[in-house]
């Protein structure tokens, strides 16, 4: 197996996974988990928790769709880029979550919200690679 082979096989299935993992919690921010998102929603936002849920979810299934469709350059990098992006933007909530002490997913210690908190970053990276969305950004910079 040729090495652009590995990296081209590696990256599908991640963009797989991650796209499956975001479908996943789309609807489970509508159905079943509703209660335990709305842990990660800061008490300082000015917006209805349970709106924010609902909408982050909703949200999260049209990424999770887009990733399991976009699969041609520049598009499927531009995905990337729009879920990294995602990942940056509910970042506070993780933060509220861990500041506040608010329990959800089992995140009932100050040190497990501490240690979710880790993970924010690598979701991040993961969207970027597995779509290879910084050369696709890139060579949108550079075209006419």
């Amino acid at each position: 197996m040729t090495s652009t082979f590995a990296r081209r096989l590696t990256g599908a299935v991640g963009q797989v996974a991650l796209g499956a993992m975001l479908l996943g919690a789309g609807i489970a921010h509508l159905t079943v988990a509703r209660q335990e998102f709305l842990a990660q929603v800061p008490s300082w936002l000015p917006l209805d928790a349970d709106l924010v849920v609902v909408a982050s979810g909703v949200v999260e299934i049209c990424l999770g769709l887009a990733l399991l469709a976009a699969w041609r350059q520049p598009v499927r990098g531009l995905t990337g880029a729009v879920v990294a992006a995602f990942f940056v933007a509910v970042f506070p909530g993780n933060i509220a979550q861990f500041t506040e002490g608010r329990d959800g997913f089992g995140l009932d210690t100050d040190a497990a919200r501490a240690v979710r908190l880790l993970f924010q970053p690598l979701l991040v990276l993961w969207a970027l690679a597995a779509t290879n969305a910084v050369p696709a950004l890139r060579s949108l910079r550079r075209s006419p």
